[in-house]
C-alpha cells in the first residue's frame, strides 16, 4: 500500500492481515474482538479443514500442535494464486515444496507423501479427454503405436509413499525408486497401481516416443537390459500392454 491507496482498501488489507496472522497484525480499531474472533476462526478452520481432508495420512504423522503450527504458517504467509477451495491442496503442496523451512517434526518424505495424496484429488477433477477420433481401442498393441490415457499419470518417488502410515515411516530413501501409476478409468474411478521397473519404463517410452510401435518400444527395452532373448521381453511386454488396456491406462493404438 502507498499514500494513494483508498481508505476502504486500507481497511480491507488490515482486516485480512489480522485474520491471516493475528499475532503480527493488530485488530482493526473499530471492530470488537468478539466479532473479529468469528472471522479468525471461520477462515482458519475452513482452510485447515480442506488441507486435513486432502492430506489425511500426512495429518496423522503430526501432533495437533505441530500440525496447526504448520497450517497456520501456510495460512499466514503463503500467497495463494487461486480463489477456489478445490485448489487449496495444490497451494499447500507448493508451500511444502518451495517455502517451508524443514522443521524437526517434518518427516523427510513429507513433500513426496503430500504429492501422492494430492494426485488423487487432482486426477478426480482433471478435465482431459481422450481423442477417440484418432484411437483404435482394438488396435494391435505390438504392431501399432500404443496410446496412453491422458488420465493415467506415471509417478516416481524416492520413498514408498503408498505404504507410509504412523506405523511405517522410513527415514532414508529406498535403494530403488517407487513407481506408481495413478489413473482414472472409464467409470471415473481413480485407481493406484504399483509398477515394476520394466512396466514403468514401457509406460515412460509410450509417453515420450509416440511414433514408435509397441514392438519397437519393447525391443528398445530389451536392448537397454542387454537381454539375451529379446522375444521374451516382447511377449512379456505384450501381456503387460493387454492388461494396461483392460485397466484403461493404455487406450489402444493410433489410427
Amino acid at each position: 500500500m502507498n499514500e494513494r491507496t483508498p481508505e476502504f482498501k486500507r481497511l480491507q488489507y488490515n482486516f485480512a492481515a489480522h485474520i491471516r496472522d493475528p499475532k503480527s497484525n493488530k485488530r482493526p480499531d473499530d471492530v470488537e474482538d468478539r466479532r473479529m474472533a468469528v472471522y479468525r476462526e471461520l477462515f482458519y478452520n475452513n482452510v485447515q479443514g480442506f488441507i486435513e481432508g486432502g492430506f489425511p495420512i500426512l495429518r496423522k504423522l503430526y501432533t495437533d500442535e505441530d500440525w496447526h503450527r504448520m497450517v497456520r504458517d501456510f495460512f499466514s504467509n503463503h500467497e495463494c494464486h487461486t480463489p477456489y477451495f478445490l485448489e487449496i491442496s495444490q497451494e499447500f503442496l507448493k508451500y511444502l515444496e518451495r517455502e517451508r523451512e524443514p522443521q524437526p517434526e517434518d518427516p523427510p518424505f513429507a513433500y513426496q507423501l503430500a504429492h501422492y495424496e494430492w494426485v488423487e484429488l487432482a486426477l478426480s477433477v482433471a478435465e482431459d479427454e481422450p481423442d477417440w477420433e484418432h484411437i483404435d481401442p482394438h488396435g494391435d498393441l505390438l504392431e501399432g503405436q500404443p496410446v496412453l490415457s491422458p488420465l493415467a499419470w506415471l509417478l516416481s518417488y524416492d520413498y514408498p509413499v503408498h505404504q507410509i502410515s504412523p506405523e511405517f515411516q522410513p527415514q532414508e530413501p529406498s535403494e530403488q525408486p517407487t513407481y506408481l501409476m495413478v489413473y482414472r478409468d472409464s467409470n471415473d474411478d481413480v485407481g493406484f497401481k504399483e509398477l515394476n521397473p520394466l512396466t514403468a519404463r514401457l509406460l515412460s517410452l509410450i509417453e515420450e516416443q509416440t511414433d514408435k510401435t509397441g514392438r519397437q518400444l519393447l525391443q528398445q527395452i530389451a536392448e537397454e537390459m542387454q537381454h539375451p532373448e529379446p522375444e521374451t521381453i516382447i511377449q512379456g511386454g505384450l501381456q503387460i500392454l493387454a492388461q494396461l488396456r483392460e485397466e484403461d491406462i493404455v487406450l489402444g493404438t493410433k489410427k
